[in-house]
This record gives C-alpha cells, structure tokens and sequence, in this order.
C-alpha cells in the first residue's frame, strides 16, 4: 500500500507517492533473492566437471554457494537460489532435460540446510548445526535426482552410478561454505539482525 499525500500549490494540486517500508522490504526482498540466485547460477557456470560415471553428473562450486545462501538467509532464500541458480544453468546449459529434477532436487537441498541451520533460535551461527544442515540435506538431494533419473530413463538401477559423484559434490560444497560463512557471519552486514 502507498501513502499519497497532496499539498496545495496555488492552483494545482500536486501528488507525492512515498514508498511505505513494506514496499521496500519486499523490494530488498526480491533483490536479494535475484543476487542470490544469481550466485548459484554463477558458481554452478564457471568451474564444472563432467563426471565420467554416472548420467548427467557435474562437480560444481553451485552446491557450496547453495549452502552458504542457506546458511546466511534462510531455509526461503536457500530454496528459492538453489532451485532458480542450478534450474537455470540446466536450462541454459544443455541439461534441459534435468531441469525439473534439479529445480525440486536443489530447493529441497537448500531449505533443508536453511531449516536445520536457522532452528532453535540460530541464524546460521552454529557451525555445528550448519555442518549437520548440510549432511543431513544430502539424502533428500540424492532422493530426488535418483528417483528423477529412474523415471526419465526407466531404469532404477542406472541412477546408482551417479550417487558417487553426488557425494563429492556435496562434499566439496561443504567444505567451500563452512569457512566461508564463518568469515561473513563476522562481517557488518551479518552482525545486524535483520
């Protein structure tokens, strides 16, 4: 909702819209979530593999990203980069058939390591629970791209290939986001609480 305020000048009246803080709350809001994104999208580009095993798997930097958004921001903003980030680089990478999987593969991913992360009063302060955020998000990741891989190749044993390569992705990101957060977390923009 906008506040209009008029004031009279002579003989016309002249409208002022203000922004109320709600406005711009959403609109940081949506920014932030564009930026975060973004970074996903970024970090999955420029440095990945191609596994030799497996259908399809890739090593990336997208999962480490991943866990520091969720991490820092949240079970919301985790999600939505995970899905927006590595769904777009499917799209626009050649792995259009992926896609649906990773969108719901990663979302799970990154509201699982936000949820575990920010519980009990924490904001991804607890490099304790940040590491079990991240383990424990693994399985449902690993869920997902199996039984998607089972149906897009009607084979449920061929998807066993890629949990390999799954793993060391998982891994690698781990080790990238737990440093990492815990040098932002000391930062300014992370000792407000916002």
């Amino acid at each position: 909702m906008q506040i209009i305020q008029r004031k009279k000048q002579s003989e016309t009246d002249l409208v002022i819209i203000q922004p109320t803080t709600k406005t711009r709350a959403k609109t940081f809001d949506l920014v932030l979530t564009a930026i975060l994104s973004t970074l996903v999208l970024v970090s999955t580009v420029f440095i990945n593999i191609k596994l030799p095993i497996g259908q399809g798997g890739l090593i990336h930097l997208g999962t480490g990203a991943l866990f520091i958004v969720a991490i820092l921001f949240g079970p919301k903003k985790g999600a939505l980069a995970g899905a927006i980030g590595m769904g777009l680089f499917d799209i626009f990478g050649g792995w259009i058939i992926w896609a649906p999987t990773t969108i719901v593969a990663r979302a799970l991913q990154g509201y699982i390591v936000g949820k575990i992360a920010w519980s009990n009063g924490h904001r991804g302060d607890s490099v304790r629970l940040n590491i079990l955020a991240a383990v424990a998000s693994t399985p449902g990741m690993l869920a997902v791209y199996y039984i998607g891989q089972g149906i897009m190749y009607n084979n449920w044993v061929a998807p066993l290939a890629s949990i390999p390569g799954d793993l060391i992705q998982s891994a690698v990101g781990l080790l990238i986001a737990i440093p990492l957060c815990l040098a932002l977390k000391k930062t300014p923009f992370f000792q407000k609480k916002f």
